[in-house]
């Protein structure tokens, strides 16, 4: 039985365990992104989003940048 909630990434479809009551044990915590960053994920995605989608859609606004 887990204590936090089980969750789809609204990117990928990937199964994640959210844990945003205990925001700094969450999987998404281990990405660090620019206000920015930030910025340009969330005007495209509304929900969580796993781990490896955030370092996707990181790199992505860094190639945006340099188009």
């Amino acid at each position: 039985m887990t204590k936090h909630e089980i969750i789809s990434c609204e990117r990928c479809r990937t199964r994640i365990e959210c844990k945003a009551n205990s925001f700094t044990k969450c999987q998404c915590s281990t990405v660090r992104l620019s206000l920015n960053e930030t910025q340009f994920i969330s005007e495209r995605f509304d929900g969580c989003l796993c781990a490896h989608c955030l370092l996707e859609l990181q790199q992505a606004y860094k190639n945006e940048l340099t188009a």
